[in-house]
């Protein structure tokens, strides 16, 4: 089974008094004391988050571990394969996806990651954590302004996530929508995920009573939003 949670917003870093995100995603595993990696990579200031993830994921029942790509000698590439392949979920950080992808890239670790996936490793994460599974995005890391950005493609389409809580969000996602500038897609208000298994989509869940996704999909020379039913997890 192949699967992806992606969070539009929330989790450890931005609700550290609210699991309920983080407790989905290693419940998904199956394992029942699951190996989770943290990844930083999107941030320049990963010493904090990573101590931010191990003070969160010290409190579960789980084997938590970080990922640095800046130790020297450098981990060689069999090494980080073996490495990522052993854990049952990695976690992506938020901050700088367009710096994030270009990191990866240059150490194979995009490619590594597919192979990952393939083999069942749970793939999950916070905005840019988010962003990096789909086909494209909507971010501010690659210009001053939200655009379009190419990311890795394991999933189909599109993601915007911080919906709601952006003010920018939701306009520039349908404008982009409706000129063709980026595929279809998912947009996700902070505090709710998505949980695709084998590439589908199979529920919306959420931290907070109010949070939703919606389908965004290009009708005409307009963009359509659906809102999706969401099942809150504090419920």
């Amino acid at each position: 089974m192949q699967q992806i949670i992606a969070i539009g917003g929330g989790g450890f870093s931005m609700e550290p008094e609210n699991p309920l995100l983080d407790l989905y995603i290693l419940k998904q595993t199956g394992k029942a004391r699951p190996k989770v990696c943290f990844f930083a990579h999107a941030t320049d200031d990963a010493v904090r988050y990573s101590f931010n993830f191990f003070k969160a994921f010290n409190q579960f029942d789980c084997q938590p571990s970080t990922l640095s790509l800046f130790q020297t000698p450098p981990m060689s590439h069999s090494g980080l394969e073996s490495f990522i392949l052993g854990q049952d979920a990695v976690y992506v950080g938020g901050g700088n996806t367009k710096s994030m992808l270009a990191l990866w890239r240059e150490w194979g670790l995009d490619e590594i990651l597919r192979k990952a996936y393939q083999n069942g490793v749970l793939l999950a994460g916070i905005s840019a954590g988010a962003n990096c599974w789909f086909e494209q995005c909507v971010t501010d890391s690659a210009s001053p302004e939200l655009n379009a950005l190419k990311c890795l493609g394991i999933l189909r389409g599109s993601c915007c996530p911080h919906y709601d809580g952006e003010l920018l969000r939701r306009p520039t996602y349908q404008r982009l929508i409706k000129t063709g500038q980026i595929a279809d897609g998912i947009a996700l208000d902070d505090g709710a995920a998505a949980h695709f298994i084998d590439g589908e989509l199979i529920r919306i869940i959420s931290s907070r009573p109010n949070a939703r996704a919606y389908k965004l999909r290009r009708s005409g020379d307009a963009a359509g939003e659906q809102s999706l039913e969401t099942r809150y997890l504090g419920s």
